[in-house]
């Protein structure tokens, strides 16, 4: 090549375009090592900058593509990029935007696709992967950054398998950012590709480099001493129990009626938050287990508030599936070894207990409020199956069941029977769960050998 077409070919590889943009977002000043930069489709570039730098001090792969098609040269060089993640243990971040597949390369283009997916579900749960979709995000384009641990969006990007407009019943805002973050596959969705960066930024300070590594320490303030009220939302317990400014909120818009999930910060060491409340439905299953498998992959603890009064009963919900959705939970909570920690806030009944704070199978430390309420059945059907006979003109249904809930089914009773470590007043809480996750930073468990657990799907 003479040094004429040298230049040619840096000048035409090198020039700015949105995916350096992101790319310098992403990483720290001068940290971006470029990697196959003269790969060629034909007389273009490959579509897609792939290499290697700093994230806020800690080293991770990334890619991010052009606007272009999809084919076999841009897959090689992402190929090559996973399998430097894989060597070195780092994490890697795709960001997608993309005008789908070159058909023209007929087969070739399906299997560079097959190529791909092979090595994001052989990376999974071994480094941590962020999808980042800042444009199109379209058929198996869309399977691979799915498959992520966590998928960020800007609110003007698409994600879809088939394009609404080809699509025999036309759904209004199907593809975009709010129906992806609606059906709990957009984990956060940011307003500029800069807060979406940031987004990416902030999730990859909360997991380590890998599943072998230790957690990252993080600087952190202690939140403002404000103590929520029984029935505190899931952020009103987060930004009250955890590391000043360190919550940030994970599958927003995705079954907020009855779980909230997040990564945040705890005396500065990462943790997942999981606050379930009235009755659990298929989707807040759903969410849950998405980020407590995800924590237990890279050995994040997990702290779970409990005020769920059961699960969604419903027969529209059992006729969808919902207790499929109810078993993968429980599943996902009893096969987890991370620490987990568990804080009955208020009411705690049945299966939902069972799944989520019950001592015996999941949870390895589970302390309670004064006023908690802990109970087979909810207060009233445990009342009439026990006490219907003590029902009087002198002692009304409505009393039993206060008496009931202030005795057998009251934290000092579950304490007393030995299914709580403690029971706590609110103010308490943060030290209390620093001191569990203090002792339980060594945690060891070893499974019997099987080559996987049969997950309820």
């Amino acid at each position: 090549m003479s040094a004429q077409t040298f230049r040619q070919a840096r000048d035409l590889l090198g020039k700015p375009s949105p995916a350096r943009e992101r790319l310098a977002m992403l990483f720290d000043a001068d940290s971006f090592v470029e990697l196959d930069g003269f790969v060629m489709t034909g007389d273009e570039p490959a579509g897609v900058i792939c290499g290697y730098g700093s994230v806020m001090g800690s080293p991770a792969c990334a890619f991010a593509q052009d606007g272009s098609g999809f084919g076999r040269a841009q897959a090689t060089k992402i190929a090559k990029l996973y399998d430097l993640a894989l060597k070195t243990g780092i994490p890697v971040v795709g960001i997608y935007d993309s005008a789908g597949a070159r058909v023209a390369e007929g087969a070739d283009v399906l299997a560079a696709y097959s190529e791909l997916l092979l090595r994001v579900n052989n990376l999974s749960g071994v480094v941590p992967q962020i999808s980042l979709v800042t444009g199109v995000c379209a058929g198996s384009s869309a399977l691979l950054a799915c498959c992520a641990d966590f998928v960020v969006m800007t609110k003007e990007a698409q994600f879809f398998m088939t394009p609404p407009a080809l699509s025999q019943d036309k759904v209004e805002g199907a593809g975009s950012a709010e129906a992806a973050a609606k059906a709990g596959v957009a984990h956060v969705v940011a307003d500029t590709d800069a807060a979406a960066i940031d987004a990416v930024k902030q999730l990859l300070t909360r997991l380590p480099l890998n599943n072998l590594a230790s957690p990252p320490v993080l600087e952190f303030a202690a939140p403002a001493e404000n103590v929520p009220a029984a029935g505190a939302s899931g952020q009103e317990l987060a930004n009250a129990f955890f590391d000043s400014g360190s919550v940030v909120e994970l599958l927003k818009g995705f079954a907020d009626g009855c779980a909230y999930t997040a990564m945040a910060s705890m005396g500065g060491y990462p943790v997942g938050v999981v606050a379930a409340s009235g009755k659990i439905c298929a989707d807040g299953c759903n969410k849950i287990a998405k980020l407590v498998n995800v924590c237990d992959a890279f050995q994040i603890p997990v702290v779970t508030f409990v005020n769920a009064t059961g699960f969604e009963p419903s027969s529209k919900a059992e006729l969808c599936g919902s207790v499929r959705e109810m078993a993968k939970l429980s599943h996902v909570y009893a096969e987890a070894t991370t620490p987990k920690v568990a804080v009955i806030t208020g009411k705690a009944y049945g299966a939902a207990y069972v799944a989520l704070a019950g001592r015996a199978a999941n949870s390895d430390y589970t302390i309670a409020w004064p006023d908690a309420v802990i109970s087979p059945l909810e207060p009233q059907t445990a009342v009439a199956f026990l006490y219907a006979d003590k029902i009087s003109p002198e002692k009304s249904r409505e009393q039993l069941q206060a008496e009931y809930e202030q005795g057998e089914a009251s934290a000092l009773a579950a304490a007393k029977a030995g299914h709580l470590d403690d029971v706590i007043s609110p103010e308490l809480t943060r030290p209390a769960i620093l001191a569990a996750l203090d002792l339980l930073s060594a945690k060891r468990v070893s499974r019997n050998p099987k080559k996987h657990g049969n997950l309820p799907l």
